[in-house]
């Protein structure tokens, strides 16, 4: 797989999650030991699994906008992938720090999110900066 079809795949992903935190039949309520949220507006349990709020799938939104942008160029791509598994390693380090697991109240990023947060994060360092696209490597030699 390209780095390219990297990010349009997590583009397409982030988005489909993102529109789905809107569908109020996808959402369960969140728990009541689950850290409070000052921005409550659609928060509940994705698929009663990950905490989202309405910020929190507005932000999976604009993600997969940036993922489509960028997937056009393999440069766009890379910096994509490396933007998105820094921002979601330092998530994840978030969400086991207790007073930040719910993003200063505006994001929940706790339970389920902590690990689907570092798979993200690793999968896209490893497509921003371990991974070799066979077209670059041919064009290079």
């Amino acid at each position: 797989m390209s780095t390219r079809t990297f990010a349009l795949l997590l583009a397409i992903v982030f988005l489909l999650i993102g529109i789905a935190g809107f569908v109020p039949s996808l959402m369960q309520p969140m728990h009541p030991e689950h850290p409070p949220l000052a921005l409550s507006a659609n928060a509940g349990q994705l698929f009663g699994l990950f905490p989202v709020n309405v910020l929190h799938s507005g932000l999976h939104i604009l993600f997969g906008l940036w993922g489509l942008v960028a997937s056009r160029s393999m440069s766009g791509a890379k910096v994509c992938a490396r933007g998105v598994g820094l921002i979601y390693i330092v998530l994840t380090v978030a969400g086991f720090i207790p007073g930040l697991q719910n993003g200063f109240g505006l994001v929940p990023i706790y339970g389920n999110d902590i690990w689907l947060h570092g798979a993200i994060g690793l999968i896209a360092v490893y497509f921003g900066w371990l991974h070799r696209d066979p077209v670059a490597a041919t064009t290079a030699a």
